[in-house]
């Protein structure tokens, strides 16, 4: 997938995010950048791979967050067959203690 999406404009876009400093920040640039549908969608999915992270079952995780199943499977397949880009953040989450 990331041969797929390559390209100078979204080096540009991930440069760009790279410089945001606070959650502040992201807000704003955010904001304008994207709908606030596509943010929740994007909130949504981490909050979907955290919680397959933490070993619960679809049918929970459907209860907790309103996601389908279809959505939970994809963030599933990304969680296991992906780039570890979930991993990478999880990861560096629990060393500052935003996550369990």
């Amino acid at each position: 997938m990331i041969n797929k999406i390559k390209s100078e404009n979204m080096d540009l876009l991930f440069e760009a995010i790279l410089t945001l400093e606070t959650v502040d920040d992201c807000y704003k640039f955010f904001d304008d950048l994207c709908t606030s549908i596509e943010l929740k969608s994007f909130a949504q999915r981490l909050q979907v791979a955290k919680l397959l992270d933490e070993h619960k079952v679809y049918n929970n995780i459907v209860t907790e967050t309103g996601v389908s199943t279809a959505t939970i499977s994809r963030v599933h397949r990304s969680l296991k067959d992906g780039n570890d880009g979930y991993n990478i953040v999880f990861d560096r989450l629990r060393k500052k203690n935003l996550l369990r």
